[in-house]
């Protein structure tokens, strides 16, 4: 089965960020939050994904496509972060971070180019 590079970083980056906040199910400090911190993970998986999706379009450089999927991700784990507390910071940016690099990875290494005309 092949997924074009867009397609791919949006389902690698939703299903991470499910995952990534169901074992938030393991932390009893984040009971409290647990619904908005798993809504805000989901979402930022799929954000970061989305944010993917276009820069693997642009750009056919592994080094690159790491580099801006832990950046996309760290900013959008400052979201979460904000949510839930910063007492969480590493608790969520580390995953967060590993979260991007796996869809930049992912991304870059396993998706198909797109042609330009079918965005339009």
């Amino acid at each position: 089965m092949s997924l074009s590079k867009p397609m791919l970083g949006l389902n690698t980056g939703g299903t991470l960020g499910l995952l990534d906040r169901l074992s938030g199910f393991f932390e009893p400090s984040l009971a409290p939050v647990m619904t908005s911190v798993i809504t805000f993970s989901m979402l930022k998986g799929l954000l970061s994904g989305l944010a993917m999706r276009f820069f693997s379009q642009r750009v056919r450089s592994m080094p690159l496509g790491l580099f801006a999927g832990i950046v996309i991700a760290a900013l959008l784990s400052l979201l979460v972060i904000l949510r839930a507390g910063p007492g969480l910071f590493w608790d969520i940016m580390l995953p967060g971070m590993l979260l991007g690099l796996i869809v930049g990875f992912a991304t870059q290494k396993f998706g198909t180019r797109v042609e330009a005309s079918a965005w339009q």
